[in-house]
């Protein structure tokens, strides 16, 4: 199996970035999880190391998503990427501003007094929670972003052939483009602020990022399983449009208690209830597509595939409606419940649909129809059942902390210095279980399709 076109390529560079990221995020966020039960641990502060673990986070999916994007619609379009210098300097752009803005968040953990303000902007991080990013960071990447919808539109743009993966795929790229600006308005009213904020936050992943991974998720299904285009994209249709029917007014299930109307709790609280609806749905496209799959060579392209499909729905959608209802969310709100949610939903919505994506389209950049599977299922396991762990501790923690500070009215500082240390210690070790999976991931990268398969004996031939 090889590439259709040469173009296609650059998908690599993207994810090789994007891997370095993920095992960086993975790394400090041991760190960090260290931290609860050590504060001292390690030179930067736990702030700045929260503040690398998220950012990482996000940028690295970000990544994963544009490397994918580079793949898929030449393929899609069937003609080179329109223009591949270009594309390239949008890649090494993306690192340089990437990494020094990384480089800033340690700077400023080291030395506070460097992020003094300086004609009034801060100059390496403006303290908005998840989009920390100081404002000259901002600017470089709506550059580097539009700059890489205006290739990926023109490649599409200089053929006749339009279908509706590249499409919805562009459609949802044009849409986190467009999410990212809010992040860039200050409002001196810490309500209005907030409202502009949750666009970002909220839109991006809720939004934006489940339109792009229902345009991923169609094309995987082909791929791996051969399924039928006017099936999978049929269904792509349905799902992209319940993401957008119940993720935009779904949005304000974050606006509860920020001080907007109070039409936000039936608002916020319906749309909320029905947000797990097109995950659903991605769950029986998925089973519904590969149930009759017999000969599929790419084992564990269609074990990513499906397992991203299930704990999206899982993690974005179970683990979210549990406490995004007001009658819930009353008490649950900024809990260690919360965080539970956040953790297996990025899991499940997107690191397993990057990680998807690789074990698909990587074979093909390097030229190989068959690999090794067997850190790859290793790997997923490892990750798998170490998170599942993860977030049943942070549930379990957040359970605890819900019933000692907001029933028994213990202060935040008491509850944290007493119940929950044991939760702590056992996040830390399934932290080092996850990286353990993360680390077998990084080198199965790196080794796919350049190392010879392992031997088969005879019989097993002739089985």
């Amino acid at each position: 199996m090889s590439i259709k076109y040469q173009s296609q390529k650059l998908a690599e560079y993207f994810y090789t970035f994007a891997v370095v990221l993920f095992l960086v995020q993975v790394l400090v966020g041991i760190i960090a999880a260290v931290q609860f039960i050590w504060p001292s641990f390690f030179i930067l502060n736990f702030n700045t190391i929260r503040t690398l673990h998220i950012n990482a986070l996000i940028v690295w999916i970000l990544t994963g998503l544009m490397g994918a994007t580079y793949y898929v619609v030449p393929e899609e379009s069937e003609t080179e990427i329109w223009n591949l210098p270009l594309a390239k300097l949008q890649f090494w752009a993306t690192v340089v501003a990437v990494t020094a803005v990384v480089l800033g968040y340690i700077w400023m953990g080291l030395s506070p007094q460097a992020n003094s303000p300086i004609m009034g902007v801060h100059p390496l991080n403006e303290g908005r929670e998840y989009i920390e990013a100081p404002r000259w960071a901002d600017v470089l990447i709506v550059i580097s972003v539009l700059l890489f919808l205006f290739i990926n539109f023109m490649t599409m743009l200089k053929t006749k052939k339009w279908t509706g993966i590249q499409g919805t795929l562009i459609g949802g790229l044009t849409f986190l483009a467009l999410m990212y600006l809010p992040g860039m308005i200050y409002m001196k009213s810490m309500v209005k602020d907030q409202y502009w904020w949750w666009w970002v936050v909220h839109l991006w992943v809720e939004g934006a990022w489940e339109v792009i991974a229902g345009a991923l998720l169609a094309f995987m299904l082909m791929k791996v399983v051969g399924a039928k285009r006017e099936v999978v994209e049929k269904w792509m249709y349905i799902e992209v449009g319940f993401v957008m029917f119940t993720g935009i007014l779904g949005t304000g299930h974050h606006y509860y208690w920020i001080g907007t109307p109070g039409y936000w709790l039936w608002v916020g609280g319906i749309f909320s209830s029905l947000e797990p609806l097109p995950l659903l749905f991605m769950v029986w496209d998925a089973f519904r597509t590969t149930r009759e799959a017999r000969n599929v060579e790419n084992r564990a392209g269609l074990y990513y595939t499906v397992a991203h499909a299930i704990f999206n729905f899982v993690g974005a959608g179970l683990w979210g409606v549990i406490h995004t209802l007001p009658q819930v969310n009353k008490w649950t709100h900024g809990t260690q419940i919360t965080t539970a949610h956040g953790h297996l939903a990025f899991y499940g919505a997107y690191v397993l649909l990057v990680m998807a994506m690789i074990y698909i389209t990587l074979p093909a950049i390097r030229g190989v129809r068959a690999f090794d599977a067997s850190r790859a299922f290793a790997s997923f396991w490892w990750m798998t059942i170490s998170m599942v762990f993860i977030v049943l501790t942070i549930t379990g923690a957040g359970m605890v902390q819900v019933y000692m500070e907001r029933l028994m009215g213990l202060d935040y500082m008491a509850v944290k210095a007493n119940y929950n240390l044991w939760f702590w210690i056992l996040r830390a070790i399934f932290g080092v279980g996850f990286l353990i999976g993360v680390m077998i991931f990084v080198v199965d990268f790196f080794r796919l399709g350049r190392e010879p398969l392992p031997a088969v004996s005879p019989e097993l031939k002739q089985a």
